[in-house]
């Protein structure tokens, strides 16, 4: 007792007093922590994270993605991120100038071509929307009485159109001399006697159909047989591809061959629009290969699956290039071995004017065009060039496009085609 009442009146008993109740308060504060910790872990398991109960379905659909993902390889991964659906990438690729034959033709599925009365119907519409040299026309006609300007103004509309120094003397020549045995200046008679001068000159009587006949060769039914030539550039692979849809939408079994071996990506391009319409290509998996030998392969799988129609695709090549032009003449060689050729189609630029004739008049030596293909014809500048080319060959032009769309190509309508420059 004595002991603790010194204690009492020591003068550090104080600061004694206060260093033991905070080492208490210490003390039973970790033994509060210890007790909360051990709780908690008896109550989660160590290898459980903890997930917010909202997060749970997103994170279950990821890991069915991963793991669908982790099945189908890389490239599974990059469609999923580069294209959402099929419908996506056909949208992006038909309103775009390039789009077509960047696609991976397992990735694509078979489209229904549009009906050939529909595509020419709207075809016309957009050849009369954008027809400046219609519109140029129209607007000298609308001033009634014609005078010496305005008839030279009306001949150098026609020779910027391409329609080529003889035919625009012709044309203006008969022009002139109705518009005088007329007695005339009304502006729509003056018209309907342009569509008609016109509508001669393009030549409505010229056979535009395209040879789809099957023939009978040594007791063997074989395929019309389709070959596609033409300069690099003038969208020829396109073209040939778009002239199978229109082949499907007539029930024709369609074969394509991709004999262009020397540019990157053509064979491929191809396989895309085959794939979109549901035909097969036959190709050579050695970039660089014999074209004639893909042509020949061609035609001898056409023959053995009984197909109505083969068409095969080359190279793009510069009429300058002699050897390039023989190898040309090869390829249809090597064809007729197996059936005669049907068709050789020749695709231009309508936008190239007077030097596409060059071109037209050397490929025709070459490899005997029967049919021009007509690409880019949208009416604003160039669309004389109907006539020039097929006065300089002698033969009709068969299709014509008027846009980068799959179904912007229809067989070519010498009336639809007057109306819509003339109005």
């Amino acid at each position: 007792m004595q002991a603790v009442m010194d204690f009492i009146h020591n003068p550090v008993a104080p600061i004694i007093l206060v260093g033991v109740i905070v080492v208490l308060v210490a003390a039973v504060s970790f033994v509060v922590r210890s007790l909360k910790s051990s709780r908690t872990q008896s109550e989660v398991p160590p290898s459980t994270s903890v997930v917010p109960e909202a997060s749970l379905p997103q994170a279950q659909e990821s890991e069915v993605e991963g793991a669908q993902r982790s099945r189908d390889g890389p490239a599974a991964q990059t469609a999923d991120h580069a294209a959402p659906s099929v419908e996506h990438m056909f949208s992006q690729e038909e309103t775009s100038a390039s789009g077509i034959g960047e696609e991976h033709p397992e990735s694509t599925s078979v489209e229904l071509p549009e009906s050939i009365p529909s595509r020419m119907g709207r075809l016309r519409a957009r050849l009369a929307r954008s027809g400046a040299l219609g519109k140029s026309l129209l607007s000298l006609l609308s001033r009634g009485d014609l005078s010496a300007a305005d008839w030279e103004e009306m001949e150098d509309s026609l020779l910027v159109a391409d329609l080529g120094l003889e035919a625009t003397d012709e044309l203006m020549e008969a022009l002139r001399t109705r518009v005088k045995v007329e007695n005339t200046s009304d502006p729509q008679v003056v018209r309907a006697l342009l569509r008609e001068e016109l509508l001669k000159l393009v030549d409505p009587d010229m056979d535009r159909s395209v040879n789809l006949a099957l023939r009978d060769v040594d007791g063997v039914q074989v395929p019309a047989t389709i070959l596609m030539v033409g300069v690099n550039g003038t969208g020829k692979t396109t073209t040939t591809g778009k002239m199978a849809r229109i082949f499907r939408a007539e029930g024709h079994e369609v074969l394509l061959g991709a004999a262009d071996t020397f540019r990157a990506a053509a064979a491929e391009q191809l396989e895309t629009w085959g794939s979109r319409v549901g035909v097969d290509v036959v190709r050579s998996d050695r970039e660089g290969a014999d074209p004639a030998s893909v042509a020949f392969e061609s035609v001898e799988e056409g023959i053995r699956r009984g197909c109505d129609v083969v068409m095969v695709d080359t190279a793009g090549r510069l009429q300058t290039k002699s050897a390039l032009m023989d190898e040309l003449g090869k390829v249809k060689r090597v064809m007729e071995k197996h059936a005669p050729v049907s068709e050789v189609l020749l695709v231009l630029d309508a936008t190239t004017g007077q030097n596409g004739l060059r071109q037209a008049e050397v490929f025709a030596e070459v490899a005997g065009v029967t049919g021009i293909v007509l690409s880019k014809l949208d009416g604003s500048a160039k669309g004389g060039i109907v006539v020039s080319v097929q006065r300089a060959l002698g033969v009709p032009v068969k299709f014509v496009g008027l846009g980068e769309g799959p179904d912007d190509l229809a067989p070519f309508d010498p009336q639809s085609f007057v109306d819509a420059i003339v109005g």
